[in-house]
């Protein structure tokens, strides 16, 4: 499988060349794979090197001044660190970019606390107008990214190394129907679809898959309903239970039980390799299929 990474430095140097209202500007990170691009198009592609209030800052302004701008550093550097800069850089001067994050809640397990973001798409639903992809296959990423520069409003990509093992049509505010079944539907956001079929082998089960969680596709999951007592188990990669409220306000008028699954809010304070990130959390195979057995056994009083 191709690096979503390089995928998405490849695509965004098709993206520039092709189109000289597209910029980029990042901070060093993925500097390794945009050394042409740079020097192809010094006007447009900028480095602001380890400074990332300045690199939001910097694409709002390319942005005011009526280029697509495509900002990238690691999500946790990009969202977290420089959020008030998103805010006000975005949202409050009504410019649309694309935010592109890399590292996710995981993949920098090694660096620390410091490049890990669970909290990044959470935070990001504080903010109006915001179209959230996450791709979880390397296809995708260049998918979403064309498909974000194509617009004219803000959304962000959240880019990692775990992939599923084949890839889907990106269009935001639909989810794929992957599996149908009589029981509960499960909602597997990006790189989490894999591990989700894996754990439901065997049971009866829907199964949507979402690589662009917002807009948010609540007809897909009033749609997969088949019972009246409704059960929902939501998978996602990031912090658990970020899109709840969202499968709340679907099914606000259906007598529903809810399972969300992701990232928990403690920090676990050993570097480890991803996947020991990942199981430690309970997003592998065998800790899913453990909770959704759970969830599904337990008989509402």
């Amino acid at each position: 499988m191709s690096d979503p990474r390089q995928v998405f430095a490849r695509t965004t140097s098709d993206l520039v060349d092709q189109d000289p209202s597209v910029a980029l500007v990042y901070a060093e990170i993925s500097g390794q794979f945009l050394t042409g691009i740079r020097r192809r198009h010094p006007d447009r592609v900028i480095n602001v090197g380890i400074r990332e209030q300045l690199l939001v800052n910097v694409g709002a302004g390319m942005a005011l001044a009526g280029l697509r701008p495509i900002v990238h550093t690691f999500s946790s550097f990009l969202v977290e660190r420089a959020f008030e800069q998103v805010k006000l850089g975005f949202n409050h001067q009504d410019v649309g970019g694309v935010l592109v994050g890399a590292g996710g809640s995981v993949d920098m397990s090694a660096g620390g606390r410091t490049h890990q973001s669970p909290g990044d798409v959470a935070l990001l639903d504080t903010l109006p107008g915001w179209t959230v992809h996450v791709p979880g296959h390397a296809d995708e990423v260049a998918d979403a990214l064309r498909t974000a520069v194509a617009g004219d409003g803000r959304a962000y990509l959240r880019v990692v190394a775990q992939q599923n093992s084949r890839s889907f049509p990106v269009r935001p505010g639909h989810f794929h129907v992957v599996r149908r079944g009589a029981g509960a539907t499960v909602v597997a956001v990006g790189p989490m679809l894999d591990p989700v079929l894996v754990a439901s082998a065997g049971l009866d089960l829907t199964v949507l898959y979402a690589n662009a969680v917002r807009p948010f596709d609540g007809a897909a999951v009033r749609a997969a309903i088949t019972r009246a007592d409704a059960q929902v188990v939501l998978v996602e990669p990031y912090l658990a239970g970020t899109s709840s409220r969202l499968v709340d306000e679907a099914l606000v008028d259906v007598p529903h039980r809810l399972l969300a699954l992701g990232v928990g809010r403690e920090e676990l304070r050993r570097y480890g390799r991803p996947e020991e990130h990942l199981a430690a959390h309970g997003l592998d195979a065998a800790g899913l299929r453990a909770s959704i057995s759970r969830f599904l056994e337990r008989v509402p009083s």
